[in-house]
């Protein structure tokens, strides 16, 4: 995975408040089986922490501590940047993830609405509630940000076995712009039903956010900056796909049961087996075809 080493990062689509402080309380977990499973494993990204039973922390925005927020403001100016540090990628990936959907959607007649990327360390307050590092990467509906602890692509690789690698960080950001865009069009509250199982609305919302990723990288390397007109993104290669599914497959529920519980639980599924995941994140690349994404049917 290669950027376009001239091209110019947009900071503002991503907010850093790395070292912040959360005035009053700490963000936990608990209730549910959702709950017990964030405990447990440390991660279950997707929506927004309401819907894994943390406690509510309001929507005050963390308090910049001395060491916080312009890292990316400061060091994150060009795709040569995004080639070298993990932050600045972070940025190009959003970048390149909404120039995409923005095209989609004036493609299709519509408005994109934009959505930031808060980079955040232990823990945040959101309008979703208050939420710690250990819920991993996730979408928050009520303020339309994805939150995301760039230590997560650590532990993808180390706790959760997969063979890491640039594309595999990307996928989790592209996934976590498919939730947003499933809230645009309305699809996203049907993860709300509160069931869980490999046939649930929460499973089929996350399999379409995996295929909506998909599309994404189909159109990656001909997605134009607008900054230059040519694609951030110069180069996406098998590898990089490769990496991609491998992430996809290591964050299944199935595989992630049987790492940490010793065994497979159906019934409690939030997200898909590897082998599904896997599977709509290909037909999404395949396709290219947002509308090869309907996971409902």
């Amino acid at each position: 995975m290669q950027f376009d080493d001239d091209a110019r990062l947009d900071t503002s689509e991503v907010k850093d408040v790395r070292g912040s402080r959360i005035p009053g309380g700490k963000a936990t977990v608990g209730g549910g089986i959702i709950g017990l499973i964030a405990l447990i494993l440390g991660v279950l990204f997707g929506v927004g922490p309401d819907q894994l039973g943390l406690s509510s922390g309001g929507e005050e925005e963390p308090a910049a501590g001395a060491s916080s927020a312009a890292e990316v403001n400061r060091s994150c100016r060009t795709g040569a940047d995004a080639n070298s540090r993990l932050d600045c990628r972070t940025v190009a990936v959003v970048n390149s993830v909404q120039d995409y959907w923005r095209g989609e959607y004036r493609r299709r007649g519509g408005t994109y609405g934009d959505a930031s990327t808060v980079l955040f360390s232990q823990r945040v307050n959101t309008a979703c509630g208050a939420a710690s590092s250990a819920v991993g990467p996730f979408y928050c509906p009520g303020d339309r940000r994805v939150y995301l602890d760039l230590g997560f692509f650590d532990e993808l690789r180390t706790k959760f076995g997969s063979s890491g690698g640039p594309f595999a960080q990307a996928y989790v950001v592209a996934h976590e712009y498919g939730h947003h865009v499933q809230n645009l069009m309305g699809t996203l509250s049907r993860a709300q039903d509160g069931r869980t199982g490999a046939d649930s609305n929460a499973v089929r919302v996350e399999l379409q956010a995996d295929c909506y990723a998909g599309v994404w990288a189909r159109h990656a390397t001909s997605t134009p900056d607008e900054s230059t007109g040519r694609p951030l993104i110069a180069r996406l290669d098998d590898a990089d796909i490769r990496d991609g599914l491998d992430a996809a497959a290591a964050v299944g529920d199935d595989r992630i049961q049987e790492r940490f519980q010793g065994r497979v639980t159906p019934e409690s599924w939030t997200h898909g087996s590897a082998e599904q995941r896997q599977q709509w994140f290909y037909t999404g690349y395949r396709t290219g075809d947002m509308a090869r994404c309907n996971t409902f049917r």
